[in-house]
């Protein structure tokens, strides 16, 4: 078939060419209507149920809603983990489903499910799916803050909820935004108890009123000759003097002076900040308003971010005077931009390095841009196939073009060269055949070879396609870009290639006073020295050889292991962590002090902060926990030393724990595991206290493993509770319905929504609840008036038991079982020797009673199975190599001629690794893949050139057949070894920049390994061949 292609192509040599500028025309305008993001699509589908159950302890949340939502929920189709926190009156639980599940099958099944439990469900409870997003998707942080001291707090909310936020929300893509800080206003009516007594009517009565004073309805139409009015009865209350006119009904009472009692006789009014407020934000230590954007799944997070900055742009004539938004605390966006375009950069550098190679060994303009050809042509041709594939433009598939970009040019160089010498052979020749001959069978000759070359590289693929979960989600997608580009430059080099030869290589004339450049004389010089002193010390020759590859086996492993390496992302996240039980107040003074000290820094100009949980928010998040957010700027100093700067600055406040890290880092971990840290050991069992002192033994043993940082066990604790337990022999003596009396001790106590007023399209809260003095202690509590009929009123005290105790402040399960964990990150040392001495310590210091179980989870868990995958189908791979490498040489002895570059390649790969960190992580084991395709690939070239010179040219088998195949082979070899290996310096020389980091480890194993590979296969494979040839 491929000789077909090569007559087809130079038969029909004008449509080849119209072909291929097509197809970089549709190519070109397809990388344009790409998705541009850092990362593949990362996030595991999931839906988050979230069910509001006021007034229910974290216990009674846990029993009542969230075990029977997670009990349906397991088992159902797809499902691979289920999570839940259940906290004071809410529930969350989190489905995850397997990676391949389209996520609106995903929901759908879902509410198939929720639609069942229902009706097992307490009447009043109604759980929620969550909107569509991903946990990858938080793109963007927004604050706005005012300069004013006029500008209070409210005002900013009121901008941010009813005038950013639906704008924001409006841009396509975006699919929630969420916010928090400031003061939501709210009417608020708070009652005052005595007044109550006073006039004879209860929290119900209050409720009832202002509930039945504010409605609208119509009465019908009025005609009036031709005409027609509508009738519109409007009552809706408007203000706070409407809400103080309504009228209570009331009961008989010894001090009644007005024919009517209304609302203001008794509360006090007040349109002000929220009653019971959970969350917070600010800005550089001051009071802010801070939205999270979400994107939705598989948009262009470069285009919505961009979107964003044009609507706040188009906001600004219109704010109020004195306010601001922050777009700097985290934008996803810039990072995504400065990693493309430095991978990009990687590709034009790399492309310029290959120029210069390849003219350098062919001094030819003509030769070098004939093979220079396949790289624009194989990158289109990946791109098109991008788009078939759902891909996106981000810095894996850049990246697996990156390090393809020196192999793209492989085929070419072999065609171009061997045609090239061919006609140089035939204008020196007696009798010179025609150039349309020689160029056909030219390209004919070195078809075999770079097929199957090209067909090894595919097979040592195959592991990499292997991987699932996020690790298959994040290689892949290097594989998909590698594979098709190295394809694509196969076609081209038996296609476009040889007609381009046709066209531009040199007349018969010019041919014959061709010679070889200075430095291919001098090359060939050195490997003719090289090869003598290899023939003269064959034995010790090879023995050294051995030698060395079994010593670097050993070293490898002690070689440390980490599933990626750590990114530069130019921002921070980190987690703040009181004790629980700690009020907002107190965690908004301690959160300030941790911003003031982070702005100290020169590399921290902006810090954003979240307290507590935004109103929207998917996370269970408590008034003890602060997140804070902003972007690094660039100094001397390396990302290392900020961190632990960070670190040395906030642990200093006493009381808080710290966890350090990055935004996307944090979610990768928060993936793998559900935790945000690389470590995650997660304990399992029933007992909560019991749960709670394992994780401490845990934790006391992880402080004294070497390289640990960022400690933390899960704050599931025992916290202060108010137990009010209500006597039903006392209410049924009353006539007190116990569910009744549940739900007004509710209200007086919490507060309880009894309408909204409308202003325009703003929607305000109407709250009605006791006084704060009348709530504040116990005593207050027991004087509560309850109406018990008849217009009688008797104190709370009389109707139940108030203790003080104690209840958990939040309970987390994972596939229906109670769970804590221990989380951890790592600094200065491995991760998979961390967490192996972790778990050896752990298995002999602790006692893990009957039925509790530990699992050891986070980046640690995706690395060894990730790891463990790879090198299983990699034997797998290695033994169809063998049989795809003897169906091309049907001779075992050439094949495993061929399968020595392997090991030459593991030479210097791991003495590669050894001087860069001596960590191997799953970026270096793709690395490894890729070497042994391409190191197997120039074996096959050297070992085919010898077998077509002895059965083809029928040359006599001699010493000096030998060193004239190695000498012939020395140009493509070379050649195609050195634009792999140079193509990658530039991410060598900068791997710690965005966008490289995480190709570095690959480029490094590469070049380490082509450097070895090819020194040794230009004089061993002579001389292993020699040997077994002759024998």
């Amino acid at each position: 078939m491929i000789n077909r292609l090569i007559e087809f192509s130079l038969k029909n040599r004008i449509a080849v060419l119209i072909l291929a500028a097509a197809m970089v025309v549709y190519g070109i305008k397809v990388s344009t209507e790409l998705p541009v993001d850092v990362f593949p699509d990362l996030g595991r589908p999931y839906v988050p149920i979230f069910t509001e159950a006021h007034g229910l302890a974290p216990e009674e949340v846990e029993s009542q809603i969230t075990f029977p939502i997670e009990t349906v929920m397991n088992g159902a189709t797809g499902v691979e983990r289920v999570r839940s926190a259940s906290s004071t009156g809410f529930s969350i639980v989190w489905v995850e489903f397997d990676w391949k599940m389209d996520i609106f099958t995903a929901r759908q099944i879902v509410a198939e499910r929720l639609a069942q439990v229902k009706e097992i469900l307490p009447a009043e409870i109604s759980p929620v799916m969550g909107p569509i997003s991903s946990i990858m998707g938080e793109i963007m942080l927004l604050g706005v803050t005012a300069d004013a001291v006029e500008i209070d707090p409210m005002t900013i909310r009121d901008f941010a909820e009813w005038t950013l936020r639906p704008r924001l929300l409006s841009i396509q893509g975006v699919s929630q935004v969420s916010v928090i800080g400031g003061d939501l206003r709210q009417y608020q009516v708070k009652v005052d108890s005595d007044k109550m007594l006073k006039f004879g009517v209860s929290l119900a009565d209050v409720e009832k009123a202002i509930s039945l004073a504010t409605k609208n309805t119509t009465g019908g139409f009025i005609s009036n000759g031709h005409t027609e009015s509508l009738i519109r009865n409007i009552g809706l209350i408007k203000s706070t003097e409407d809400i103080k006119k309504a009228v209570i009904p009331h009961h008989n009472s010894k001090e009644m002076h007005a024919p009517s009692l209304l609302v203001e006789q008794l509360a006090e009014v007040e349109f002000g900040g929220p009653l019971g407020k959970r969350g917070d934000a600010g800005i550089n230590g001051h009071s802010a308003v801070v939205l999270s954007v979400m994107k939705q799944p598989g948009s262009d997070t470069v285009e919505i971010s961009e979107k964003i900055n044009r609507e706040i742009k188009a906001l600004g004539t219109s704010m109020p005077a004195g306010m601001k938004i922050e777009s700097r605390i985290f934008r996803q966006g810039e990072f995504i931009k400065t990693s493309v375009s430095n991978v990009k950069d990687v590709l034009r550098d790399g492309a310029i390095l290959i120029i210069i190679i390849l003219f350098l060994f062919l001094l030819n303009i003509r030769t070098t841009l004939i093979t220079l050809t396949a790289i624009p042509l194989s990158i289109i041709s990946s791109i098109i196939v991008f788009r078939y594939f759902g891909l996106s433009i981000n810095t894996m598939t850049l990246g697996g073009l990156a390090i393809a970009i020196g192999e793209l040019v492989d085929d070419a160089i072999v065609d171009v060269e061997n045609i090239y010498r061919r006609l140089r052979e035939n204008a020196s020749s007696s009798e010179p055949r025609h150039v349309m001959d020689v160029i056909v069978d030219a390209s004919k000759e070195i078809r075999s070879s770079i097929v199957y070359a090209t067909a090894i590289v595919v097979l040592v693929f195959l592991p990499l396609f292997a991987l699932s979960g996020i690790e298959g989600r994040l290689f892949t997608p290097i594989g998909i870009a590698y594979v098709t580009s190295i394809s694509a430059s196969l076609i081209v080099a038996v296609s476009v290639t040889p007609v381009l030869s046709y066209y531009l290589l040199p007349s018969l004339k010019r041919l014959q006073d061709t010679k070889d450049s200075n430095l291919v004389v001098w090359l060939k010089k050195v490997q003719s020295s090289l090869l003598d002193v290899a023939f003269k010390f064959t034995r010790p020759v090879l023995a050294s050889v051995l030698g060395l590859f079994m010593v670097v086996i050993l070293i490898s492993f002690s070689f440390g292991s980490e599933f990626l390496p750590p990114f530069n992302e130019g921002t921070f996240n980190i987690s703040l962590m009181m004790p629980p039980g700690t009020s907002l107040k107190e965690s908004n003074r301690v959160a300030v002090i941790a911003e003031k000290l982070l702005i100290e820094m020169p590399e921290i100009e902006i810090v954003g902060r979240r307290t507590g949980r935004a109103e929207l928010d998917e996370h269970a998040s408590g008034v003890h926990q602060t997140e804070l957010e902003g972007e690094l700027l660039e100094t001397d100093r390396s990302r290392d030393e900020i961190l632990r700067e960070i670190r040395q600055k906030l642990n200093s406040i006493p009381g808080v724990l710290v966890n350090v890290g990055q935004p996307l880092s944090h979610r990768i971990d928060h993936v793998i595991s559900g935790v945000r840290s690389q470590i995650a050991v997660k304990i399992f069992g029933e007992n909560l206290r019991q749960l709670q002192s394992l994780a401490q033994k845990i934790k006391n043993i992880a402080a004294d493993v070497p390289g640990i940082v960022d400690l933390y066990v899960e704050k599931q604790v025992m916290i202060p509770q108010l137990h009010i337990k209500i006597n039903r022999e006392r209410a049924a003596q009353y006539g007190v319905m116990v569910g009744e009396l549940a739900e007004y001790i509710e209200m007086a106590t919490q507060g309880k929504v009894v309408t909204q007023i409308l202003d325009g399209v703003k929607k305000y809260d109407v709250v009605v609840r006791l006084r704060d003095e009348d709530r504040e202690n116990i005593d207050a509590i027991k004087r509560i008036p309850v109406d018990v009929g008849r217009g009688e009123l008797i104190p709370l005290d009389l109707l139940v038991n108030i203790q003080e105790g104690k209840g958990p402040n939040e309970i987390n399960r994972e596939n229906v079982s109670r769970r804590i964990y221990v989380s951890a990150n790592v600094q200065g040392r491995d991760l998979v020797s961390t967490v192996k001495e972790l778990q050896s310590r752990v298995g002999k210091d602790v006692k893990i009673p009957e039925g509790y179980f530990i699992t050891y989870g986070g980046q640690f868990e995706s690395q060894s199975s990730a790891s463990r995958l790879i090198y299983l189908t990699s034997i797998f791979s290695l033994i169809a190599m063998f049989a795809l490498l003897y169906m091309h040489f049907q001779n075992s002895s050439f094949v495993l001629q061929v399968m020595l570059s392997i090991p030459f390649a593991m030479i210097g790969a791991v003495i590669a690794v050894g001087l860069t960190g001596a960590v191997f992580s799953i970026a270096s084991l793709v690395g490894l893949i890729t070497l042994a395709g391409i190191a197997a690939r120039n074996g096959i070239l050297m070992i085919d050139h010898y077998i077509h010179l002895l059965e083809k040219d029928g040359e006599e088998f001699s010493l000096q057949l030998i060193k004239r195949g190695a000498s012939e082979r020395l140009v493509p070899v070379l050649m195609t070894a050195l634009t792999a290996m140079l193509a990658l310096i530039p991410i060598l020389i900068s791997g710690d920049d965005p966008g490289k980091e995480i190709l570095y480890p690959v480029a490094v194993v590469i070049f380490g390994g082509l450097f070895t590979s090819t020194l040794l296969n230009l004089v061993i494979t002579p001389l292993v061949f020699w040997k077994l040839w002759k024998r």
